[in-house]
């Protein structure tokens, strides 16, 4: 496998692929979508609704965690997972600042 040469890009462009790269699994998706739903969620409750197994379900919520999107507190034996609103407000801004990047040539690739 070669090497991804990420210094060559910016700052900017390297988080946007990381953001893209944990976003880019349907399950973390799901897990994303049930924790804002419910406002909080608990691993358990996650492994019955998205229909995963426990093992999968907790190495999605640890690429959520490492990202910085969601948080979580032990409690017990369980751990509880929510949004962590900080982080999701930087990932949102960082995320429409790429998309509202306009082609102002719109036409450019017609024949």
């Amino acid at each position: 496998m070669g090497i991804t040469k990420s210094e060559i890009f910016t700052k900017e462009q390297n988080s946007i692929a990381k953001i893209a790269k944990v976003l880019g699994h349907p399950a973390r998706i799901a897990i994303l979508q049930s924790i804002i739903k419910s406002q909080s969620c608990i691993c358990g409750d996650l492994v019955t609704e998205i229909g995963l197994a426990q093992p999968t379900v907790s190495q999605h919520l640890k690429e959520l965690k490492n990202l910085g999107i969601i948080k979580g507190t032990i409690s017990g034996t369980s751990v509880c997972y929510c949004i962590n609103h900080e982080n999701w407000n930087e990932i949102k801004a960082i995320l429409n600042n790429f998309l509202n990047l306009n082609n102002l040539a719109e036409n450019c690739c017609k024949i």
